[in-house]
């Protein structure tokens, strides 16, 4: 292992969420461990939420808001109001903060009170959500009410200090559609913003510190672009011999055609794609070893022009290469958990501390037509071995403590799913954990119980639309009933299911909107749904419908290529259909499918303009759960028992004067026992397979086990293994995948 003298500073700028750091620094800092690379790393946003949110930040907050007084602008009744009520505020901030931290539960009873949080504006919600908390247990109840205390300061924060504050979305409107960097090249010249001030602070400390001569930022969103760029001005200024990279999700779909030479005055190397490769490839150019055009992926200034270097000859590395996210030097006890009431898959992002992994690289899919499947994050499909990946969970786990993993896939593969959780129950392991799937009809009754045992809670997918037509214009390459019996299979293993939902694809009828919303509805009343959002429809410049946009029946507005940001692309839909006003109507029927209400309201009341009726059946999709598909069982599919080792006793059962050897099977599960009674050789085999195919075991296949069975000398395996006996064992966690 070589070992070169720069050190490195990963910063994550503000403000990405809330409840657990977002990975990218982990992983890169776990990369470059295997290189012998010292890497610091922060996570500016938390830093930034727990000063602007503690007694002292407030003190500053309500400081600079009275000043706003005595200057005689105007304020809201809801700024006067929380102003008033300064006192309240500073004397409760602290405790509230270290409650959303987990580290002071006993506060729940008092916030509970409703008695002991100032209230303002954000309250007023809870008029429509008091029946929510029914279901709510008194530590949830508190947390929501603390969120919306923090809602209301950054209200307060919004109209006195910072318009573009937001708990993950700071300054995104600066960063969305940028064609051109002009409007965010003039805000950077302007004095800082009291957010500024925090940041800048806390940066200095960081890069100070670290003594490093590479400050590397992670820019996953738009709303993490202008404190990345605000900081790297900082460095530049006050550190001038520091050089500054630029990485993540936002350079990687929105930069690709970058040519305005004013933003390197910010950054000096910005990187597409796998960070990895190109980081080693700039550390090893600032220590002289590599030159500038042998860079892997990376935008430079030369001679006052914007140049993108891609050395062919660096090869990027293989996912069992990069090693094990590390997230030393994060404050992992410090990230606060709230709790959004509406959405059971958000309150679940928000409302816990999530390890970040990934299964694969890319989508083993890769054909949806909405989706940027041109781009290599995309594009590029590696899997990691399941060993491995059980492998990096025990690693996070001994580091963080923490035993909940979020798989940041664009779509785990099902058979690697199957694998992991195989591991997962081989090595005993206690996790929970989700990720993002597709529908697909390889998520069986059998494989959803599978991953429900291994510690899966929940799932999300992407339905988009539901309507088949359009689905298969999207090249989803699933239908609406295939999707239904999928999320059936999910529900009946006790896996939460969340469905992204699209409206405005080109094309899209008014008429396959509300019967898209019909579909919905009848999937949330029936039970197989519990989670879901819409988005209108966008269209990217790297997706199918981006590029060949004439295909889909639509027309960019322009084809002027931006100096800075192009990927959002503004388009007419050939049909002059508009999507815009679907919106609130959608929104608010699915708010109300959610919370199990309103499932009898005629479609046409969630909308203020006329709608067509719907040409759904009203029980399209019971039939399609009835209609379910049944294939006979492949002889190489793998047959595993996840349940415990029986008890057995044989005895005699006679009948008619004839006498039959019999064996009773009696298992324990975690809630209740069971018995089966099958004949005495049928017990013995039975009691000797549960060895064989138990989950620590390698599973056997069908074949191998109607093979075994026959070579016992039993009667015929059919009828046994259809038989109620086994029947029973099935339901019981006997399971074939």
């Amino acid at each position: 292992m070589h070992v070169l003298s720069t050190k490195v500073l990963l910063i994550t700028p503000p403000f990405t969420q809330l409840n657990t750091p977002y990975p990218a620094t982990a992983y890169l800092k776990g990369f470059l461990n295997t290189k012998g690379i010292a890497a610091a790393q922060a996570d500016l946003g938390i830093d930034v939420i727990l000063k602007l949110f503690s007694k002292e930040g407030l003190t500053l907050l309500f400081n600079r808001a009275e000043q706003q007084t005595t200057n005689h602008k105007p304020l809201t009744e809801n700024a006067a109001r929380i102003i008033a009520l300064k006192n309240e505020y500073l004397k409760t901030i602290d405790s509230v903060i270290l409650f959303l931290q987990g580290k002071n539960p006993t506060l729940a009873h008092l916030i509970c009170s409703e008695e002991y949080l100032p209230e303002a504006s954000r309250f007023a919600q809870l008029e429509e959500l008091d029946w929510a908390f029914g279901s709510m247990g008194t530590q949830d109840k508190a947390k929501h009410l603390a969120t919306l205390y923090l809602e209301d300061i950054s209200d307060l924060i919004v109209e006195c200090a910072d318009p573009h504050f937001g708990f993950s979305r700071y300054a995104e409107r600066l960063g969305r559609s940028a064609n051109s960097f002009d409007e965010l090249y003039e805000s950077l010249q302007q004095p800082y913003t009291f957010i500024d001030e925090i940041m800048l602070e806390l940066l200095h400390e960081y890069v100070f510190e670290a003594d490093a001569k590479l400050v590397g930022f992670s820019v996953p969103f738009p709303g993490n672009l202008y404190a990345a760029f605000r900081s790297a001005q900082y460095i530049k200024k006050h550190f001038p011999g520091v050089k500054t990279a630029m990485g993540g999700g936002f350079p990687n779909t929105e930069l690709r055609s970058l040519s305005d030479a004013r933003v390197m005055e910010f950054f000096d190397y910005i990187m597409l794609d796998d960070g990895e490769a190109p980081v080693e490839c700039i550390i090893e150019q600032l220590d002289g070893k590599r030159e500038l055009s042998q860079l892997k992926r990376t935008f430079i200034l030369k001679d006052g022009v914007v140049k993108y270097i891609d050395n062919s000859g660096c090869r990027d590395y293989k996912q069992s290469e990069v090693g094990t996210p590390d997230y030393t030097g994060l404050p992992l006890d410090k990230y606060i958990s709230v709790i959004e009431v509406v959405n059971p898959m958000h309150r679940m992002w928000s409302d816990g501390r999530w390890n970040k992994l990934t299964m694969a690289h890319g989508c083993y899919w890769g054909k949806c037509t909405f989706c940027d499947i041109s781009l290599d994050y995309i594009k590029v499909y590696e899997p990691v071995a399941a060993k491995l990946l059980v492998d990096r969970m025990e690693e996070l786990i001994a580091q963080t403590g923490q035993n909940g993993f979020h798989f940041v896939d664009e779509a785990a593969p099902p058979a690697l799913m199957r694998e992991v959780a195989l591991e997962i129950l081989r090595r005993n392991l206690s996790v929970s954990w989700w990720t993002n799937i597709r529908f697909e009809k390889s998520f069986t009754a059998d494989l959803c119980r599978l991953l429900k045992l291994s510690g899966c809670i929940a799932v999300s997918g992407g339905l988009e639309v539901a309507s088949d037509r359009l689905l298969e214009l999207i090249q989803k390459g699933v239908t609406v009933a295939q999707v239904a019996r999928v999320t059936r299979n999910f529900t009946e293993a006790g896996v939460m299911v969340h469905a992204y939902l699209m409206y405005g694809f080109p094309t899209q009828t008014a008429q396959e909107t509300i019967d898209s919303l019909e579909m919905v509805r009848q999937m949330f009343e029936l039970g197989i749904l519990q989670s879901g959002f819409w988005h209108q429809f966008a269209m990217t410049a790297h997706s199918p419908v981006g590029i060949e946009p004439d295909k889909f029946g639509v027309v960019k507005d322009s084809d002027i290529v931006g100096a800075f940001a192009n990927n959002d692309i503004m388009f007419s839909d050939n049909t002059g259909a508009n999507h815009d006003k679907f919106s609130f109507g959608l929104k608010k029927s699915l708010f109300n499918f959610m919370h199990g209400i309103c499932f009898d309201y005629p479609l046409q009341d969630w909308f203020e303009f006329k709608v067509p009726r719907t040409k759904v059946p009203h029980d399209y999709i019971h039939n399609a759960l009835l209609a379910d598909e049944t294939f006979g069982i492949k002889p190489t599919a793998k047959v595993v028992w996840t349940g415990t080792k029986p008890v057995v006793e044989f005895f005699t059962k006679s009948k008619k004067g004839r006498t039959f050897p019999t064996a009773t099977l009696t298992f324990h599960s975690r809630r209740e026992s069971f018995s089966v009674q099958v004949s005495e050789g049928q017990g013995q085999w039975l009691n000797e397979l549960f060895g064989k195919i138990s989950a620590q075991e390698k599973p056997m296949t069908f074949g191998k086990v109607k093979e075994d069975y026959e070579n016992a000398g039993l009667e015929e395996f059919e009828p046994f293994w259809y038989s109620k006996p086994v029947n029973t064992l099935r339901e019981y966690g006997l399971l074939v995948l």
